[in-house]
């Protein structure tokens, strides 16, 4: 195999710590010829430097013999104080110089400069911590973001999550956990798969695994909704619960009840149950390389199958039978039968009856009886009770 090269760099966000004082570093994730990713950490001075290293080292692609040559990105010189609001605004600029680094000519990009530079380092793998002082603090960059580098909204703070059981990973891409890890999520997928930091280590976990620290995350699930969204099998799947369906690719379905671990509750004409949401793809929506990596990967474990969780949570997690979805999602059925029936049926009615009523005379009021002479004298007025007098 070849020197080693970087293939991408990707600005994740930035930390703030506290030790040996407070300061900001930028995290990068990146990934090389090899297939492989890493995550490094670099304060902006460091980078900076970096920078002016490389123009010295090519002049010409720097622009200092002629301007017109450059095509080395700027960048932006460190203020005297760098505090958070300098390094939040900062990102939009980074991750531009970042793009634009690696889409240099390969004399430049795959240089012993750049690769050394963006290398993982001892400090890397083991931060400087101590227990005594405050954690660092981590924010990343919003997704909309990353689409459109120059419209940075703000910074995203990472939630902390606890394992409620041992997790083995089966592939590269993934991480094992030990019941009671602190992992801090860094992004959350539908499909029920999780990625995840822990110290140095980072991976795909799944979300059935994780409960958040401050209570039960039955307020991040959608509530069920049987009218149903269409969506597409896109991988067959052979049934192993019970309370699961057996799938062909290609199948239309109606998903109803969305769930964090990624078994979704959907229905196949009158008939509910759970299907990997990984293989599902929304009615019209056109598929994603993205989204194929990820179905390869194989569907996660359902929370009901964890087996001996001591999980805080446990008792006090609501959960729907699927005797309920079931009888649900029947009855809105059926409902939705008989109203579209009811309509249809008023609508004949009304059309019927319509002609002959206009045929019909319009009904007069009816007039009330004249009051007897006893109820006049005994109730009405002096003028009243003169005239029939």
């Amino acid at each position: 195999m070849g020197d080693a090269f970087i293939r991408h760099i990707e600005l994740l966000g930035y930390e703030k710590r506290f030790f040996p004082s407070q300061h900001y570093v930028y995290m990068f994730l990146v990934k090389w010829n090899d297939l492989s990713e890493k995550v490094v950490y670099r304060r902006f001075t460091e980078i900076y430097e970096f920078h002016k290293a490389l123009k010295e080292m090519f002049p010409i692609e720097s622009g200092d013999i002629n301007i017109e040559n450059r095509i080395i990105p700027h960048l932006p010189a460190p203020k005297w104080f760098d505090g958070q609001r300098s390094t939040e605004n900062r990102q939009g600029t980074l991750a531009e110089y970042c793009y634009a680094l690696v889409n240099l000519p390969h004399k430049i990009s795959r240089c012993l400069h750049v690769v050394s530079f963006f290398k993982v380092r001892h400090d890397d793998m083991n931060p400087v911590t101590d227990s005594q002082i405050k954690k660092p603090e981590v924010f990343l960059l919003p997704k909309d973001s990353k689409k459109n580098l120059t419209d940075i909204t703000g910074p995203i703070v990472l939630q902390t999550y606890r394992a409620i059981a041992d997790y083995e990973k089966s592939s590269t891409s993934e991480m094992a956990l030990k019941a009671g890890d602190m992992v801090d999520v860094v992004e959350k997928s539908e499909n029920g798969w999780w990625f995840c930091q822990l110290k140095n280590k980072r991976g795909w976990v799944p979300a059935a695994y994780l409960e958040p620290m401050d209570g039960p995350d039955e307020s991040e699930e959608q509530e069920p909704n049987y009218a149903g969204e269409v969506y597409t099998v896109q991988k067959s799947y052979t049934a192993v619960e019970e309370d699961e369906l057996t799938l062909k690719e290609g199948d239309t379905i109606e998903v109803i009840h969305k769930l964090l671990d990624g078994w979704w509750v959907i229905r196949k004409d009158d008939t509910t149950g759970y299907y990997p949401a990984m293989y599902l793809q929304k009615a019209g929506e056109v598929n994603t390389s993205v989204k194929s990596e990820l179905r390869n990967r194989g569907a996660p474990p359902r929370r009901s199958t964890i087996r001996n969780v001591k999980s805080i949570h446990r008792q006090g997690r609501k959960q729907i039978s699927q005797e309920t979805y079931r009888r649900n999602s029947k009855k809105y059925i059926q409902n939705q039968r008989k109203m579209q029936g009811n309509s249809q049926n008023k609508a004949n009615v009304i059309i019927e009856k319509k002609e002959p009523e206009d045929n019909k005379p319009k009904a007069q009021p009816a007039v009330p009886p004249r009051p007897s002479k006893d109820l006049i004298l005994n109730r009405c007025t002096e003028s009243t009770r003169s005239k029939i007098l």
